[in-house]
């Protein structure tokens, strides 16, 4: 199913959950952070995973990310259950087909804006040439030619989202998955960067997947799942999001 103002293709899962759950031993007590969470995400989805501090949205995306494992259920990647692979088949997973976008940017310092973006790319040893034109590419799209030699402390809040974005996608994953990607950033950079993700989400039909309790955020969603106590309590299905 194609939709007119962004991506959408019906189809076999990238990511999805089965009885999701995940808890903690605090002494005596046993927290159960996630709780039998169903979800799924195809093709060209745009989902916003939204709930209060301690409502399990980052333990959720840590699942997602597989970089947390299950107590309990499975995550399944384009229909491949997860739960039993090895830690090198996870991290092989995440490198090739997952983009992360973190709330505190995570840039290495020491690195240029084109050398963070670059830098998944030496880890799957994509040629040189290649790793180039991806990066080009990908800056371009964020909005940040020219600005290749900087360092991350030598730009904005914003400018160092967008460098994350850009990093996020220039592997070419099958889903980028953000973690409050607006809650260090002022209102107006906050709209500019959903409407940046929004945007790639259309022009490259990658799945996002948006974890916040940030409540513009979810102007920009098809879809918005709400979790309070490790539980999705409910999901809305939104019409044609706010242009970008």
């Amino acid at each position: 199913m194609q939709r007119s103002s962004f991506c959408y293709v019906a189809g076999t899962p990238v990511l999805e959950t089965q009885g999701l759950t995940k808890h903690y031993t605090l002494g005596q007590e046993t927290v159960r952070a996630l709780d039998r969470v169903d979800f799924t995400a195809v093709q060209g989805d745009f989902a916003v995973v939204n709930g209060p501090s301690g409502s399990g949205k980052t333990t959720l995306l840590n699942m997602l990310a597989l970089i947390d494992r299950p107590s309990e259920g499975e995550v399944l990647f384009e229909g491949r259950p997860t739960r039993r692979l090895s830690e090198g088949e996870l991290a092989l997973l995440r490198r090739e087909k997952i983009g992360l976008v973190f709330q505190t940017f995570n840039l290495i310092p020491v690195l240029s804006v084109a050398e963070n973006v670059e830098y998944p790319l030496l880890l799957t040893k994509t040629p040189r040439g290649e790793r180039r034109g991806r990066v080009a590419a990908r800056l371009e799209e964020v909005g940040l030619s020219g600005f290749e030699k900087r360092r991350p402390d030598e730009l904005s809040g914003g400018q160092r989202q967008r460098v994350a974005v850009a990093r996020a996608l220039v592997t070419a994953p099958r889903i980028v998955l953000a973690d409050e990607p607006t809650a260090n950033l002022d209102s107006a950079t906050g709209r500019q960067i959903m409407e940046l993700l929004q945007g790639l989400n259309r022009d490259h039909c990658v799945t996002f997947l948006v974890v916040t309790h940030d409540p513009s955020v979810l102007d920009y969603a098809q879809r918005v799942l709400t979790i309070r106590d490790g539980r999705i309590q409910g999901e809305e299905k939104r019409g044609a999001p706010r242009p970008a």
